[in-house]
């Protein structure tokens, strides 16, 4: 039974996220799954390195499935290029080592917030940023965000209450102005639901003079969530590249 293992972007803003879900076709996985079962002629489990929220983007996302028939990659990616909506783009199709799994075999992920820091209007952009043209003090967020690197437990920028570890390393957390941007990248082991958002959302705090960099330390060791800054919306997120050994 071959293993393929795909690469994709995606455009998530009219999207329900990436897990499909019973009452609408509106989901990554789920036009996913519809696509390539219609490619096999027979159902197609697609499994992905993580669950973007509604109205999250991917550049670098990865997926994996299993069929019973043996398909070339290059004839596979083709038909999903052709059935795909154009705002779902297959990237590369590959066979996969027999025990490739696209979220237990990660090792790491980087994902991107873009902030557009500016009052002038953003008429192009305003789907993939968010809006926040209040003055921001890049100085002060960059020395926030030492604090949050190598292993914390990250349960204040959390809105999961369910995961049994809370625990996740960043290894790089940068902050960089590009014209009217202000972009956030953050890599690490693994992110939990909204962390990356809330890590945000706190910076810009910090960064707006509302809160002190030092709060970092006393937020890892109150652990709650409502002392921690505000979830900046979906459509600043992109998920950008998922590594694996």
């Amino acid at each position: 039974m071959p293993n393929y293992k795909l690469t994709l972007q995606y455009d998530g803003s009219r999207y329900r996220g990436w897990q499909r879900l019973p009452n609408t076709e509106l989901t990554i996985q789920g036009k996913l799954e519809a696509v390539l079962s219609r490619i096999f002629d027979a159902p197609v489990a697609v499994f992905g390195s993580g669950r973007t929220d509604a109205g999250v983007h991917a550049i670098g996302q990865v997926a994996s499935f299993r069929t019973a028939a043996d398909l070339p990659p290059e004839r596979v990616l083709a038909a999903l290029r052709q059935y795909l909506p154009a705002d779902v783009g297959a990237v590369r199709l590959e066979y996969a080592p027999p025990r490739f799994h696209a979220r237990l075999s990660a090792v790491s992920k980087t994902y991107r917030y873009r902030v557009w820091n500016s009052d002038e209007p953003c008429v192009f952009e305003r789907r993939w940023v968010y809006v926040f043209p209040d003055a921001l003090d890049l100085g002060r967020m960059r020395q926030a965000a030492e604090k949050l690197l190598l292993t914390h437990d990250f349960r204040a920028f959390s809105a999961d209450r369910t995961k049994k570890s809370t625990v996740r390393t960043l290894t790089a957390v940068e902050i960089e102005r590009v014209g009217p941007e202000v972009r956030f990248t953050l890599t690490g082991d693994g992110f939990l639901h909204h962390m990356v958002r809330i890590l945000v959302g706190t910076l810009l705090e910090i960064g707006r003079g509302d809160r002190d960099p030092g709060c970092v330390d006393e937020l890892f060791a109150g652990e709650r969530r409502a002392e921690a800054g505000f979830t900046v919306p979906a459509q600043g997120l992109c998920l950008m590249e998922v590594e694996y050994p």
